[in-house]
Parts: C-alpha cells; structure tokens; sequence
C-alpha cells in the first residue's frame, strides 16, 4: 500500500469507528481497538479504553462527522500516526471549528488497530 492507500485507509477506519452503530455489532470495536487503547480526552483526562467503548455506545448515531486536513506520519512498520479535524455535520449542534485529534495505529497480522487517541479543543 502506498502512502496516499494508507492515509485514505487510516481516514477510512476512523469514520468507521465514529459512524457505526457499534451497539448493533460490537465485534468492530473489537477489530479496531487494541486491547491496551486509552485515550486523552478534550478535557484533558486519562480515559480507558472501557470508557471509550461506553462513549461510542452511548454517542448519537444520526451525527455524521467530516475529518478534515488528515494526514499520517508512518513512525515505523507497524505505528502511524493520524493528525486531523473533526467536525460534526449537523448544524443544531455543531462544535463550530471542530477539535483537532490525533490517533496512533497499529498493525498486527495484517489488521490495523487504534492503540491511543487524544481530543485536543480548538480555542
């Protein structure tokens, strides 16, 4: 996979993780969170990866979100990371300039998994 395939590929994941019903088929949340996921959230605190799951069952579903200016940087074979905006569609409760997230991912056999994720607020 080139770098244009593999960015497009990571972007893909990410949409996948924000926009599926995970409540519906929890098995995605099992291919794509390691098992070692924590996450920084917009508030600055440590979150598990148990939290993380609660918030993606629990988050509404009708939102889509647009992942702006996405990039990786490949920081070996196996770790990416993903720098990019996320902004919600919908315009009753849009975040305004959205939060800037980073995530890294990590490949194993073939399949890549988010291992961190971090929410940085816009000011």
């Amino acid at each position: 996979m080139n770098i244009i395939e593999l960015t497009e590929h990571i972007k893909q994941l990410e949409l996948k993780l924000l926009h599926t019903n995970v409540q519906n088929d929890m098995s995605i949340l099992e291919a794509l969170l390691s098992s070692e996921f924590e996450e920084i959230d917009s508030n600055g605190n440590l979150a598990t990866r148990q939290a993380a799951v609660e918030w993606l069952k629990s988050k509404d579903h009708t939102i889509r979100w647009q992942l702006e200016e996405f990039r990786i940087k490949i920081l070996s074979d196996e770790l990416i990371l993903a720098i990019y905006s996320a902004m919600k569609l919908d315009a009753v409760n849009s975040t305004g300039r959205g939060a800037i997230r980073t995530s890294i991912w990590r490949q194993q056999k073939d399949q890549w998994q988010m291992l961190f994720h971090q929410v940085s607020k816009r000011n």
